[in-house]
């Protein structure tokens, strides 16, 4: 063997004895490495969104605590409001209404849809259908009313036997003496009144019956002339 040889054989034992000495070093890195990898990779695995159940790693569940649930809170009590008491329907009998300034019984007659007789029928006291006083009390008649029936004269009625009678929407002096047998001057002297003068509704007139022949009622226009030629008309107040 020449000493190249003996040189090639040294070079090859040296690389053994290295590699020798190397591979322990090599197998520990791995082992190593390999055991870093398997903690960490245990470690990932334990700390997931599903850990596994190790009973060796379990701790002791605590007892849980009963905790009272409250009672849901009671339904506010509703408020009921109490309707407000509708105003019943005025009553269809008689009211009582109080005269204001610039009143008359035209314009109260007009107000509650009556007429100035009914207004004179039921309130008698009312002695000057033209001026009532600011806070009398008249009555009012219901809805529909009548004026009330008057009393019937006798068959035969004494002449010159003096009746009152009040005024009424449309009387003159000639219709009211054709209707009780008279004549329009002999009420007119009774009642202290001229022919000529005007009637209002409501005024009350002595009327002497029977003290002329009967005749055909005859009632004239207020604004033409009757039979005697004395214009007469009845005023409303």
């Amino acid at each position: 063997m020449t000493e190249s040889d003996h040189r090639a054989a040294d070079v090859i034992d040296a690389y053994r004895r290295r590699r020798n000495r190397m591979m322990p070093l090599l197998l520990g890195g791995l082992a190593v490495v390999l055991l870093v990898v398997g903690v960490f990779l245990i470690v990932v695995w334990l700390t997931g969104e599903n850990p596994p159940s190790l009973p060796f790693l379990a701790t002791k569940t605590p007892t849980p605590t009963v905790t009272p649930t409250p009672l849901p809170p009671s339904a506010t009590a509703t408020i009921t409001l109490t309707p407000a008491p509708t105003q019943s329907p005025t009553a269809s009998g008689p009211r009582t209404y109080i005269v204001e300034a610039n009143d008359t019984l035209y314009s109260i007659a007009q107000k509650f849809s009556t007429s100035i007789d009914l207004l004179l029928a039921y309130n008698p006291k009312v002695t000057n259908p033209n001026n009532i006083p600011v806070g009398s009390q008249l009555i009012i008649p219901e809805p529909n009313a009548q004026l009330p029936t008057e009393t019937p004269m006798q068959q035969t009625p004494i002449p010159g036997t003096r009746i009152q009678y009040t005024v009424k929407t449309g009387d003159t002096l000639q219709s009211i003496a054709a209707r009780f047998n008279s004549t329009a001057e002999a009420i007119a002297l009774a009642s202290g009144i001229k022919v000529t003068d005007i009637l209002f509704v409501g005024k009350v007139l002595k009327v002497p019956v029977g003290i002329a022949t009967p005749t055909p009622t005859y009632t004239p226009n207020p604004n033409t002339s009757t039979p005697s030629g004395t214009p007469t008309k009845t005023m409303v107040p």
